[in-house]
């Protein structure tokens, strides 16, 4: 498939405008689609992420990037329109390298130009306004500032969207930016920047990318005192570490970090096909199980629990799994062999602790290359079990039962994360009870996601807000002036 898309190429670091050959080797980068090595990466040693950050940081306090909100919107505009003219190499290098299909490519592709073009308008908004501040003696003026240099640290299952996510808040927001994609992904990076770098007028030393290996790169990303803030979003035991490596300059810190959410049906729900569908997409098939946000736990009143799971059971069993590349694919693989071992040792574990695979819980049969697996159903769960309580990461679902509404949010809330979650009821003020009682970050209602709203989560889910004005303060510090009147 490499042979089909322009992106997927050998590409060095990208540093101070420069492509820079890497002085610690290169590395593998495979397709979870066959196995096969489609390109090698360039491995950044310790000196070359301190280049990096070196150029981020020159940019930031010697060059007018920060001081020319307009010049930001207008770099961020073009990135858009080239994003855009670009969608289809991009959805190329993407089936190709971390196994997006059709169905995601809204999601994973086609979004992330209006996301940076979002970013281009939020950079034209005021950053001082007048506000109302008790016991002031004079005016008070409200002033955002750009924190400096961020370090962008990013996962690989949704690496494009999360990378433009990230990147045109922290730009729109007058800060420079080094940015780290996963080992897993490193092409998603790398293109990115062969399309800053031929397509804006981005300043040379405003974004740099390095696509380390090892610890030593990342952890220097973390700790480094020229570095003011990290954005990073993938695991919440590595959030946890980034947060105790950042804690010692005082980083200022964005975690975007696991989920284990819940989808509750309310007992006056209409269980239509539609629905269904949803919820399997919304748990399993949408990049196969991989990611974060996915409802991974659904909660059944004891009313209509076995004709949901039933159904549930048939359209999973009719699921499409294969190549990203067949237009008639519906799921594709997990991200490598490693993660797909990992993925069937938690359905393994479940079952040994009591719950029923319902459906899936396998490598498919018709499928002898590539990192799969089958849409799985686990039914027979306990709250308190492993299997509701850990991130799978992958296309498991966990059914538990309930028999009130408060029994259900007591389901829902009994996890070590808020990231997200959904209701389903035809009494829609019944549902946003439910909801409001919901410790998570967004919680959908019959499907009705929140929009540019701000996103992140409660507890291990992580620290801070992606998204609107919200998110792009995140990426800036107040500060407030006092003027006589």
């Amino acid at each position: 498939m490499s042979d089909q898309c322009a992106l997927v190429r050998d590409y060095d670091l990208y540093i101070d405008g420069r492509w820079v050959a890497p002085d610690a080797g290169r590395y593998v980068d495979a397709s979870p689609v066959t196995g096969r090595v489609i390109a090698s990466a360039p491995d950044a040693g310790t000196g070359q992420v301190d280049q990096a950050i070196a150029a981020a940081r020159r940019a930031f306090d010697a060059g007018e990037w920060a001081a020319q909100p307009q010049e930001r919107a207008r770099c961020l505009r073009q990135l858009s329109d080239a994003l855009m003219t670009l969608g289809d190499e991009f959805f190329a290098l993407s089936q190709t390298e971390w196994g997006c299909i059709a169905n995601e490519r809204l999601f994973q592709i086609d979004g992330p130009p209006f996301m940076v073009m979002r970013a281009a308008d939020l950079a034209d908004e005021p950053v001082e306004q007048p506000m109302d501040a008790f016991g002031a003696v004079g005016t008070t003026l409200l002033r955002h500032e750009p924190l400096g240099v961020v370090s962008v640290l990013t996962p690989w299952n949704f690496p494009h969207t999360i990378n433009l996510m990230k990147l045109g808040a922290a730009l729109a927001a007058g800060n420079t930016v080094v940015l780290k994609p996963s080992p897993l992904t490193p092409l998603a990076g790398l293109a990115l920047a062969a399309l800053i770098d031929r397509h804006t007028d981005i300043p040379a030393g405003v974004v740099n990318v390095v696509t380390p290996s090892g610890l030593e790169g990342s952890q220097l990303l973390t700790s480094d005192p020229r570095v003011d803030m990290v954005s990073f979003t993938g695991s919440s035991a590595v959030g946890s570490r980034v947060m105790a490596a950042a804690s010692a300059t005082m980083k200022r810190l964005l975690l975007e970090c696991g989920g284990k959410s819940a989808s509750i049906l309310v007992d006056d729900v209409e269980v239509t096909d539609e629905l269904l569908q949803r919820i399997l997409f919304e748990c399993c098939t949408l990049h196969a199980g991989q990611a974060c946000i996915l409802n991974s736990r659904l909660l059944l009143p004891d009313a209509i629990h076995d004709d949901v799971v039933a159904r549930l059971v048939e359209l999973a069993r009719a699921v499409v799994v294969g190549d990203p590349a067949d237009p008639a694919t519906e799921m594709g693989p997990l991200i490598t062999e490693a993660h797909l071992a990992t993925v069937s040792g938690h359905v393994e574990r479940a079952v040994a602790a009591g719950a029923t695979i319902a459906a899936g819980g396998r490598r498919p049969e018709h499928l002898d290359a590539g990192h799969y697996f089958e849409p799985t159903v686990l039914v027979d769960v306990t709250p308190d079990s492993a299997i509701a309580q850990e991130e799978v990461f992958g296309p498991v679902l966990s059914v538990l039962r309930y028999s009130t509404d408060d029994e259900a949010v007591a389901i829902a809330n009994n996890s070590p994360y808020g990231l997200s979650g959904g209701v389903w009821g035809t009494d829609v003020d019944r549902a946003l009870a439910v909801a409001r009682r919901m410790r998570t970050g967004q919680v959908t209602i019959n499907g009705c996601g929140p929009g540019d709203a701000p996103f992140g989560g409660f507890k291990l889910s992580g620290y801070g807000r992606e998204g609107g004005v919200i998110g792009l303060h995140h990426y800036m510090e107040p500060k407030a002036i006092g003027l006589p009147t």
